[in-house]
């Protein structure tokens, strides 16, 4: 098979395109290797949302749950197989791509249960329990860049396990989570680990900000809404020239001569929420060296099939964007506050889908015991 031009120009450009989604019919069906094939695709990424629609009615577990059911397993280990049973068949399937690119890629990610968002020492010890049950290396466990889970990432990182860190919404948590990943390079250092294993990814959201700050700029009324749909691809842009800089420090250069990888920006959150927006404004406006674009297959099929992209990130593009960013605030919107928002949001929409894939799974370990 031959892989679609505009992807194959986007990874060329040194974004690596995951998909953002995975199932066991996408798995036996084919699909996930044809987007291998013929979308670069390199990498999956998972969430509680995601299994719950993978799960939730779906027939292919149904024998997997009444065969766990009746082996006496509770509901959250019965889920725990299922999801993590997953991740290692995708895991495997993206093996030849993670030996390839030196590890970088052929990547999938599984999350620390939502409800440990806030509990720092549950969630390193549920990191290491899944990367051990998974049992690949290219596993990446994803912790979420809440206060607790700052610290959960150095210790987890120092243990030499990769991870996804997620739901990073504001400039300002970023540089925080960069921290975390530097502190747990130096302790993992020292601990004579090898650093050439561990590798990160900060998955950094971008439609979700877009679409609070417009409803706060529609309220503005005036100039203020003119603002609008700026802000989500900005907040990015002036991440990644924190990369550039973080990246680039003595600091990191003295790791990097130990064997450390960067810590790349992923931009997540890319499908547009407002249809009047175009469909690829969050990858054509994100061709960051290096970086990761996680993609709903709605978005990757925008991508291959009218994407264009504008230049790639730099210094410069990071300076204007934080001018924007400035305007924005200028025009009255409370950034802080927007980010604070954003990130409680965000951890109960996973919570919220994480209890209804506990419930739907509950309810047909009932039905298998009858």
């Amino acid at each position: 098979m031959t892989q679609n031009p505009r992807t194959q120009t986007l990874s060329d450009a040194g974004v690596s395109i995951w998909l953002d989604d995975l199932s066991r019919q996408r798995m036996s069906s084919g699909n996930l290797q044809e987007l291998i094939d013929t979308r670069n695709v390199v990498g999956v990424t998972t969430n509680p949302s995601i299994f719950q629609a993978a799960i939730s009615g779906r027939s292919e577990y149904d024998e997997d749950i009444a065969r766990l059911a009746g082996e006496g397993k509770d509901v959250d280990a019965v889920v725990e197989v299922l999801t993590t049973d997953d991740v290692r068949d995708a895991a495997d399937l993206f093996a030849d791509l993670y030996a390839s690119s030196h590890g970088f890629d052929g990547r999938v990610s599984i999350e620390v249960d939502p409800r440990l968002a806030h509990e720092t020492e549950k969630t390193i010890e549920q990191a290491k329990h899944l990367h051990e049950v998974v049992g690949r290396e290219n596993v990446m466990v994803k912790i979420p860049a809440t206060e607790a889970g700052l610290p959960a990432i150095t210790a987890t990182i120092a243990a030499g396990i990769s991870v996804n860190v997620t739901l990073i919404f504001s400039v300002a948590r970023y540089l925080e989570v960069i921290e975390a990943y530097l502190d747990g390079l130096e302790q993992a250092a020292a601990a004579g680990q090898d650093l050439a294993k561990i590798h990160s990814v900060a998955s950094f959201f971008v439609s979700r900000v877009d679409a609070e700050i417009d409803k706060r700029l529609e309220v503005l009324g005036g100039e203020a809404e003119t603002l609008r749909g700026s802000a989500g691809v900005a907040n990015a842009q002036a991440a990644f020239g924190e990369y550039l800089e973080a990246f680039g420090s003595e600091r990191f250069t003295a790791l990097s001569a130990q064997g450390a990888n960067v810590q790349r920006p992923l931009w997540a959150s890319t499908g547009v929420k407002n249809p009047d927006y175009p469909d690829t404004m969050y990858v054509d406006n994100l061709v960051g060296d290096p970086s990761v674009n996680t993609m709903p297959e709605k978005t990757l099929e925008a991508t291959a099939e009218h994407s264009e992209l504008a230049a790639s990130l730099s210094a410069e593009t990071a300076t204007s964007a934080e001018s924007v960013l400035e305007r924005v605030a200028g025009a009255g919107v409370d950034l802080a506050d927007v980010f604070a928002l954003l990130e409680r949001e965000g951890v109960e929409k996973f919570e919220k889908a994480w209890e209804e894939l506990l419930a739907t799974v509950s309810s047909s370990i009932d039905a298998a015991r009858v």
